[in-house]
């Protein structure tokens, strides 16, 4: 399996990983997402990292379809729970952590792809106050870390490690218990220190 690839983005760590935790070998090709003639367009419609071509010649986007996709290669239930009510935690997990750095993407993105002089404060507000209410809500939720890791474990971490390396750790002042979980689900998680993100 040959995954497309940015070595900053927390989808793709996410997708690493799950890969390592379940002991699947990917091959890695870098993808420049913003170069019009890089192949990972015809890949991938929406022209996004990751993107997984599977060894039946699919082609599998959204981290979570290609963490379902290596959950079910591995026998099902490894990272994605059989149980209806653990899954569906599982996922609603996941889906906050996913939607929490998409905000910090598009404050990311807002700095860099637009002058000073044309932020427009409204919009950095309101993803702001996406990725605020999501820490608060999982501060709110944080148990000290049991071993269990599931895709919704997996979303969290690479969210909380991106915050770190995108936007210097600030995240950890106002959520002790967040940190106590991270620290120690990353020196548990298999592949977590080798898919640090680098610029």
């Amino acid at each position: 399996m040959l995954l497309r690839f940015s070595a900053t983005s927390p989808f793709v760590r996410k997708v690493r990983i799950a890969a390592a935790i379940l002991g699947q070998t990917l091959e890695i090709e870098p993808a420049d997402t913003l170069d019009p003639n890089d192949t990972l367009r015809r890949q991938n419609p929406l022209g996004k990292v990751p993107a997984l071509l599977t060894d039946e010649g699919e082609v599998l986007f959204d981290s979570s379809v290609i963490l379902a996709y290596l959950d079910f290669l591995a026998g099902s239930g490894r990272i994605l729970p059989l149980d209806p009510k653990a899954r569906i935690a599982a996922l609603r997990k996941e889906a906050l952590a996913d939607g929490m750095m998409d905000a910090g993407i598009l404050l990311l993105y807002e700095a860099r792809f637009r002058p000073a002089e044309k932020h427009e404060p409204r919009w950095l507000d309101h993803q702001e106050g996406k990725r605020t209410r999501a820490l608060a809500a999982f501060e709110a939720d944080a148990a000290p870390f049991d071993g269990t890791i599931a895709v919704g474990d997996i979303a969290l971490a690479c969210a909380l490690g991106w915050f770190d390396f995108r936007f210097e750790g600030k995240w950890r002042a106002d959520h002790p218990r967040l940190v106590a979980w991270y620290e120690a689900f990353a020196a548990a998680c298999p592949g977590f220190a080798e898919s640090k993100p680098v610029a």
